[in-house]
């Protein structure tokens, strides 16, 4: 009697059945989601440099040592904190890696009234997705140049959007370094509307006196490739062009 009035297999009887390949997934059911194996992102680099009027900025660079995955989404802590480890300043975050990138995390403006002694950048959470077949836009920064005035320091740079799609918002990060290689100031620089093979140039200012000379430049530009809000057209070869909704 209870075989007649038992039911049958399911896709969610939490049993693993009727040709499934993992429990109520696989076979008549729903794909399984596929297992990912990523190591655990590196952190490179993470400093401090004062932003004037008991302001900070703080930087972080980081490496994904996987080739295969990327994450949309990692969530992330700067926390400033004085010799004897009290945190003065906290600022949670959120960013994007893609595969094999290392990159730039850049926060400007903590507050604290007392200097730091160290900063120290935590990844809270990681997002991982799989990429079998994807394009990294070319995003390139030309006629870099830096120069210094009696009230402010200036960095000036020509952006080109080399890809074949239109973005909705590009951010460029922006790190000066003195002779020993630590950063002497940090700055990041938002630019909307920016279509394919256009060119815009853009000057970041610092209406203060650095501790350093600046001896070195860096300049990235990088477009959020999990956000399909962020691309507005993407152009073939061909000329012709499509609206884009979400990469595949």
């Amino acid at each position: 009697m209870y075989y007649l009035i038992s039911p049958g297999p399911t896709c969610s009887d939490g049993k693993k059945n009727q040709g499934e390949t993992g429990v109520d997934c696989g076979g008549p059911c729903a794909p399984c989601e596929k297992e990912i194996n990523a190591e655990d992102l590196v952190v490179e680099e993470q400093y401090f440099v004062y932003g004037d009027n008991d302001r900070f900025d703080v930087m972080a660079k980081i490496k994904n040592p996987n080739n295969q995955y990327g994450a949309g989404k990692i969530k992330y802590r700067f926390d400033l904190t004085d010799q004897s480890g009290a945190v003065l300043a906290t600022q949670d975050g959120e960013n994007f890696i893609l595969p094999g990138e290392t990159k730039y995390i850049i926060d400007v403006n903590l507050a604290s009234s007392v200097k730091p002694y160290t900063v120290k950048f935590t990844v809270t959470d990681v997002e991982w997705e799989e990429f079998l077949d994807y394009e990294e836009p070319k995003l390139s920064i030309y006629n870099k140049d830096y120069w210094e005035d009696a009230d402010k320091n200036t960095v000036f740079g020509l952006l080109r959007n080399e890809s074949y799609f239109d973005f909705n918002f590009i951010e460029i990060d922006i790190i000066l370094r003195g002779g020993n290689g630590k950063p002497l100031a940090l700055g990041k620089y938002e630019m909307r509307t920016v279509k394919t093979q256009e060119e815009r140039d853009f000057k970041v200012f610092w209406p203060y006196k650095f501790s350093g000379e600046v001896k070195d430049v860096e300049i990235k530009a990088e477009a959020n490739v999990f956000d399909s809000d962020n691309f507005i057209k993407q152009y073939l070869p061909s000329s012709k062009f499509q609206e884009y909704g979400s990469l595949e």
